[in-house]
């Protein structure tokens, strides 16, 4: 009996992968050791506490997530890095950081709460990092994500190693979603996703470098934009070269069709020049590119997964202004 993975049906299938960013306010990172069950806060190392927490804030579905991550020696170190990444509204490039050094995992859920509260915990620290990439390695939860997740975070962490990014840490992440595209990963601070990474394209991604086109393949979306409009900003980035890393973006959905298969888009975008820029944009269901496939290995049964096109795209207007801050 032949095991079936869904991330060797997803390509086979040539899904295009561009849509599957999600969008969270907040990401919430615990350093926690493995191993980490199906379901990620019932894991061993988890405490009461933050278990009860973490119910408490997809209850109050806040904007916000939490993921559980290590690196080769969280298992040996004394102390717990808790990550939290925040977005602000209006235009912006990503997330901003907060970092802490707890002496457990068991304070983790009261710094929380109090950056919940008034946003201010007096324990944070300073840190020379300037990207966090999250590799999800969670094969309980999907047996892609250890197939393809585990292999590639190694290389991954050789790869930022041999070029000397020192900047950068490498993490091994519990579920984020799109396991059939594993090995998946998040590059925060700017919160973008990728997918069916390969070394190649992951060096691309981490110098901002080469053909820019190998995201076409492996571009997920941008997690600060609405899913329906990722495939919008994706055709910009193209369009523009990797200089579109260096723009400020916000994006909404002006009108969307009752039947869902026309959306009226806009992407308003800052260059470093501080010019803007306002892209109105059709946005059409690609019929041909609905997908019939299962969204993880152990699905019972397949799942359609809705595509988007760009029909139509206009520059709506272009002015000078005061750089947004």
């Amino acid at each position: 009996m032949n095991t079936f993975f869904c991330a060797d049906h997803s390509r086979k299938a040539g899904e295009d992968i561009i849509g599957s960013a999600s969008n969270y306010q907040t990401y919430i990172l615990i350093e926690c050791p493995q191993p980490w069950l199906m379901e990620t806060f019932n894991s061993k190392w988890v405490p009461e506490n933050l278990r009860a927490l973490v119910k408490e804030v997809k209850q109050a579905k806040l904007p916000i997530t939490f993921l559980l991550i290590a690196n080769n020696i969280s298992h040996k170190v004394d102390s717990t890095t808790l990550l939290i990444y925040h977005r602000k509204e209006g235009l912006g490039s990503g997330y901003c950081l907060q970092e802490f050094q707890l002496q457990n995992i068991e304070l983790v859920a009261g710094v929380v709460k109090k950056w919940l509260w008034s946003g201010t915990p007096k324990c944070e620290v300073e840190t020379t990092a300037t990207r966090d990439i999250l590799v999800c390695t969670h094969g309980s939860h999907d047996m892609c994500c250890a197939k393809y997740g585990n292999p590639f975070y190694h290389q991954a962490t050789t790869t930022v190693c041999n070029l000397g990014l020192d900047h950068i840490r490498i993490w091994k992440s519990s579920h984020f979603g799109g396991h059939r595209f594993a090995p998946t990963a998040i590059d925060l601070p700017e919160g973008r996703y990728y997918g069916a990474l390969s070394l190649e394209s992951f060096k691309s991604i981490l110098t901002h470098t080469g053909d820019i086109t190998c995201l076409n393949k492996v571009y997920r979306g941008w997690g600060i934009l609405p899913t329906a409009i990722q495939v919008l900003e994706r055709e910009l980035m193209l369009e523009v070269g990797w200089d579109w890393f260096n723009y400020k973006v916000a994006g909404r959905i002006i009108e969307p069709s009752l039947d869902e298969k026309t959306i009226q888009a806009e992407l308003t975008v800052e260059k470093p020049d501080c010019s803007l820029y306002t892209y109105l944009a059709t946005l059409v269901k690609y019929d041909t590119k609905d997908l019939h496939l299962k969204g993880s290995c152990h699905a019972k049964q397949d799942s359609v997964f809705t595509k988007y096109a760009v029909t139509s795209l206009s520059v709506a207007e272009k002015n000078l202004l005061t750089c947004s801050t």
